[in-house]
C-alpha cells in the first residue's frame, strides 16, 4: 500500500496507465482505487470531483511528460528536420514495444470517448494536441520552414504518430513506425527547395 503522500501520485499514474489501455469509460473508479493501493477517502481528499479531476490531472502529467520528451528530442537534432522526425517516430515505437504494444495515447482514447461526455476534459485534451504540435512546429521553423510549412507538416506528423499508434498497436509491431520514418526521408521532412 502506498504511503500516504504517495497515493495521489499512484493514483494519477494508475489512471493513466488504465485510460491508455482500455480507455475512460471501460475504466472504473473502483478498479483505479484497488490497483493504485488507494484508500478511497484518500483519493476524496486529492480529488473531490472524482474521476473526472483524476483525469485532468492525468492528462496534464501525460502531455507534460510527452512535450519533455519531444523538447529533449528536437535539442538533441537542433537544425535538423529530418533526425528530429526519425526521432520522433523511433521514440514512439520504442514505447510501444516496451508497452508490449498495450499503451495507445492517452489523449487519442479520451478523444475518442468524451466530446458526448465532458466538454472540459475534451477541452483539455485538445490544448494537449495543439501545444504538442507546437513545438514540432518551433523545431521546424527552427530548420527553416516556413511558418506555414512548418505548422502543417506538424500536424501531419502529430496525426501520423497517432494513428501509427493504433496501428501498431493492432498488428503488435512497431512497423509503421520504420515507415512512417522513410517516407520522411523521401521529401516529408526534406528542406524546402
Amino acid at each position: 500500500m502506498p504511503r500516504k503522500t504517495d497515493a495521489r501520485a499512484s493514483a494519477i499514474a494508475t489512471a493513466e496507465r488504465l485510460f491508455r489501455i482500455q480507455g475512460y469509460t471501460a475504466t472504473g473508479l473502483t478498479q483505479i482505487l484497488k490497483e493504485s493501493g488507494a484508500p478511497k477517502g484518500s483519493f476524496y481528499f486529492h480529488f473531490p470531483r472524482g474521476k473526472a479531476q483524476l483525469a485532468e490531472e492525468a492528462i496534464d502529467h501525460y502531455v507534460a511528460r510527452r512535450m519533455a520528451m519531444v523538447r529533449s528530442i528536437s535539442a538533441n537534432t537542433t537544425g535538423d528536420a529530418l533526425n528530429f522526425v526519425q526521432q520522433i517516430f523511433s521514440a514512439f515505437a520504442a514505447e510501444m514495444v516496451a508497452s508490449d504494444f498495450q499503451y495507445g495515447c492517452l489523449m487519442q482514447n479520451l478523444a475518442n470517448e468524451l466530446p458526448a461526455l465532458d466538454a472540459e476534459l475534451t477541452k483539455r485534451v485538445a490544448r494537449g494536441f495543439v501545444d504538442s504540435t507546437e513545438i514540432v512546429a518551433e523545431h521546424l521553423r527552427g530548420c527553416g520552414f516556413t511558418p506555414a510549412r512548418a505548422s502543417s507538416t506538424a500536424a501531419a506528423l502529430v496525426a501520423a504518430v497517432e494513428g501509427a499508434r493504433t496501428i501498431a498497436r493492432l498488428e503488435r509491431t512497431p512497423a509503421i513506425f520504420a515507415a512512417l520514418a522513410d517516407v520522411s526521408v523521401r521529401g516529408w521532412a526534406a528542406p524546402e527547395k
